[in-house]
């Protein structure tokens, strides 16, 4: 029989003790758990880029729902458990839910301190802890009103700035003289907020906050001094305290937090305790590796392993703030048996500090240049010596032997169990193994196998050394490149800032972006073109002289100037009516070329610029659409006669490929999309080399993607299969859109796929049905606006763009 495993609580550490667990002991528990919020578990480190727009709150999702159906797991969304009865070793949620367990886990997290000002308690007075406080600040950021933000810590300055960062005028009040006084000294606190107030956040320290005023919401902030700052939101971030009355209620032993031994277990043996509701050894922790380090000392002891400890260890403090690198770690008070060596450079806002304690690190404080505090990180953690390299030391690892910049001999030198990856707790070894042996070659694939650089990502240039050391020459720079010569930022960073600065045009994207060049250039017009178009269906107005010639003019240029004309066949699926008017249209314009083509269309070849008005409004009034052959965006939908007809067909695939191309049509995409439904197995339409094709079966639809067989010859990848047709619909159209979201312009779904890894698309779309249905919900949205044909729109007048070239950016010569 199965052992009865009840957790309390959804966060990070105890998703991620469930991991080690599983990987340790698999099948040894039946799992429980129950969540106050009611969703899945996601990264809350990682809730300021969601406050800021820089990631949507799918991006940060841990444990999507497949993964809890997978491994077996009961999860209960919004209950709160009320009780524990430990004599019958059951508990009780607010909804009235009982569980029993043999082990239990509780894992309650912290709650934020509220400063008991009149007014706390008022509409527009918020906290910062988790996913509902950030989506109440989004609602209250669309006012792009005044806020305020009480506390100038960690959370309180992410918080800061992810209100600026949606268009809120923000003024931040701390009690200190400096930020971050427990985790930076005065100096790097001064330079801090000086970065701050440039870009536009008012920071007031040795602000004591006397009340919030306002009738019935927040109207503003008044001080002890009398200075009154208006206001319609007040967020406090002034702390966190253990979530610790549940288990205080059930009589175990409380301190600050639950207090546990070494094995995280509680005063009750059968009982654990993990996360920031956890006291070990006198000390409660915030900070996300140690929460991890309890998380996996309680998989070893639940598995069997009694040898497994919690030790203490100073995590780094990072700020997750775009554009700000800060790294400050340990114990950096002034003190007569201590040293400080300290580097300034005003000129680069440079400042770095390291406190030393018999010739060796205790604190370190770095500002503006960070690279370097992993190697003091480890020199500190293994108590080195450093009187050898005194001298050097505040210059960095790189200036070590001899005092020359060496970047790739100092990440040489970190040793394999030093940590690259604080958030994630990913040492040096696991990225170098994990690159051997899964054959990784771009920080994508780093990121899909090992989770080194997913999350605050201030450890990236660390992992990009360890690729190049690890692969030499193999390794391929050209994925973290700049997207062209106007701008340094690579396709991916650009689609990021689109998103979190609101940015609606070319202009303003070449203006906050700081492109080098007035007008951009054949490459970079047409990525953001599309970047735009993706991002805001709603709201942008595509710009045609940004795009090739072929989808200026909705036709395909041919090498004698002459154009080719493919109108949509729904799935390949013809009449005698429509053959007619296509034989009309060739006999009235003289095309001298009519050719099937192997998406099962008909292209007519040969046709004069100044004809295509005509030729378009001959086959509109058939009933024809522009068939797209020429745009980024889905081409065909090729099919086999499916059931119907055939005696081998499973399924109707033509049916359902007419229902995909009617649904989807009309959206662009970074690549042309190919699309296929094949019958049976035997796979007559050719799905398993498309971009997207099904193979349909006795028990449903088998769904693939990523083939190529063009320029490369590549099968596809199964996605996985479904049941109806409607699951495949809905599939199939939240893989495009997660390919339409992620994929850089020009990069086919295939060379996607591979650079985020098939696993990683298997688990977003098949594995987590809220992700997947996010995606699709936001493909319909879009097609609102895209599904509306060209050829009509040209013909009708209602496209008013002309046929003229674009000889400055030389579109066509890109083409």
């Amino acid at each position: 029989m199965k052992e009865k495993l009840v957790i309390i609580g959804n966060g990070m550490a105890p998703g991620r003790m469930l991991e080690r667990l599983f990987e340790a002991a698999p099948g040894r528990y039946d799992v429980t758990i129950f969540n106050a919020e009611p969703r899945v578990n996601y990264d809350r480190i990682m809730l300021s880029p969601v406050l800021s727009g820089e990631k949507s709150f799918e991006e940060i999702v841990i444990h999507g729902d497949g993964w809890y159906i997978d491994n077996g797991i009961t999860l209960y969304k919004g209950h709160k458990i009320t009780g524990i009865d430990r004599a019958a070793k059951t508990v009780t949620s607010d909804k009235g839910e009982i569980a029993s367990y043999d082990k239990l886990v509780i894992a309650t997290g912290s709650n934020p301190f509220i400063i008991p000002v009149p007014g706390h308690d008022m509409p527009g007075v918020l906290t910062y802890r988790d996913l509902d406080d950030v989506n109440a600040m989004l609602l209250a950021a669309q006012s792009r009103d005044k806020a305020v933000v009480i506390g100038g810590g960690l959370l309180g300055l992410e918080a800061a700035a992810g209100l600026s960062e949606r268009g809120m005028a923000v003024t931040v009040l701390h009690i200190m003289p400096t930020l971050m006084e427990r985790q930076l000294d005065p100096a790097a606190g001064y330079l801090l907020q000086r970065a701050l107030e440039e870009r536009g956040i008012n920071v007031m320290c040795k602000a004591n906050t006397k009340a919030i005023l306002g009738d019935g919401k927040v109207e503003g902030v008044e001080l002890a001094d009398g200075t009154v700052i208006p206001a319609s939101l007040v967020v406090m971030a002034v702390g966190i305290r253990p979530n610790a009355q549940l288990a205080s209620d059930a009589g175990l032993t409380v301190n600050r937090g639950i207090v546990v031994d070494a094995g995280m277990r509680t005063s009750d043996a059968d009982i654990f305790s993990l996360g920031e509701c956890a006291e070990v050894d006198g000390q409660v922790y915030g900070l996300v590796a140690p929460l991890y380090k309890m998380a996996e000392v309680a998989a070893s002891r639940l598995s069997g392993d009694e040898t497994a400890r919690f030790e203490h260890m100073d995590t780094p403090t990072k700020l997750k703030v775009t554009g700000i690198d800060l790294y400050s770690l340990g114990d950096f008070a002034e003190g007569d048996d201590r040293e400080e060596i300290v580097l300034r450079d005003a000129a680069a806002g440079v400042y770095k500090r390291l406190v030393l304690k018999d010739n060796r690190i205790v604190g370190t404080v770095l500002y503006g240049e960070t690279a370097d505090g992993a190697w003091f990180n480890d020199l500190k953690k293994k108590q080195t010596d450093i009187s050898e390299m005194r001298e050097t030391l505040i210059f960095g690892q790189a200036y070590q032997g001899g005092g020359q910049l060496d970047p790739m001999a100092a990440v040489a030198a970190l040793p394999d169990d030093a940590e690259i990856c604080g958030c994630n707790g990913v040492c040096k070894g696991k990225i170098t193994g994990a690159i051997a042996a899964n054959g990784l070659t771009t920080l994508d694939g780093v990121r899909a196998h090992t989770k080194a650089s997913a999350s605050c990502g201030t450890c990236t240039g660390l992992v990009e050394q360890l690729l190049s050391l690890t692969l030499g020459d193999a390794y391929n720079p050209a994925a973290v490149t700049p997207m062209c010569g106007c701008t340094d930022l690579g396709h991916d960073d650009v689609r990021r800032l689109i998103k979190a600065k609101g940015l609606k045009t070319i202009p303003a994207v070449m203006q906050e972006l700081e492109w080098k060049t007035s007008c951009g250039c054949a490459k970079c017009r047409p990525a953001l073109n599309y970047y735009l178009v993706a991002d805001w269906p709603d709201e942008y107005a595509d710009d045609y002289q940004s795009r090739f010639i072929n989808e200026r003019v909705h036709a395909n240029i041919q090498k004698d100037g002459t154009y080719s004309v493919v109108p949509r066949m729904w799935g390949g699926v013809t009449s005698s009516k429509e053959l007619r008017a296509i034989a009309d249209v060739v006999d009235k314009f003289g095309i001298p070329t009519v050719k099937v083509t192997g998406g099962q269309r008909i292209d007519m070849l040969g046709i004069r610029k100044e004809d295509l008005p005509a030729v378009w409004a001959d086959l509109g009034e058939a009933g024809f659409v522009s068939g797209h052959a020429y745009a980024k965006g889905l081409r065909t939908v090729k099919t086999c006669v499916g059931s119907d007809w055939c005696r081998f067909g499973t399924q109707d695939s033509t049916g359902l490929g007419i229902r995909i191309e009617k649904f989807m049509w009309g959206s662009w995409t970074p690549a042309k999309v190919k699309m296929a439904v094949s019958g049976c197995p035997r796979n007559c339409a050719e799905a398993t080399c498309k971009d997207v094709g099904i193979i349909c079966v006795d028990s449903g639809f088998e769904i693939h993607f990523a083939g190529a067989a063009g320029l490369d010859i590549k099968g596809t990848e199964v996605l996985g299969h479904v049941k109806t047709e409607d699951e495949a619909l809905e599939h199939i159209v939240a893989l495009v859109q997660m390919y339409r979201e992620q994929g850089r312009y020009l990069e086919r779904i295939y060379k996607w796929a591979r650079r985020i890894g098939y696993d990683e698309v298997r688990r977003q779309i098949m594995d987590d049905a809220e992700k997947r249905k996010s995606y699709y919900d936001r493909f319909v949205f879009s097609q609102k606006f895209a599904q509306v044909d060209p050829w009509s729109e040209r013909v009708s007048g209602k496209d008013k763009h002309e046929f003229k070239p674009m000889a400055t950016l030389s579109l066509e010569a890109a083409e």
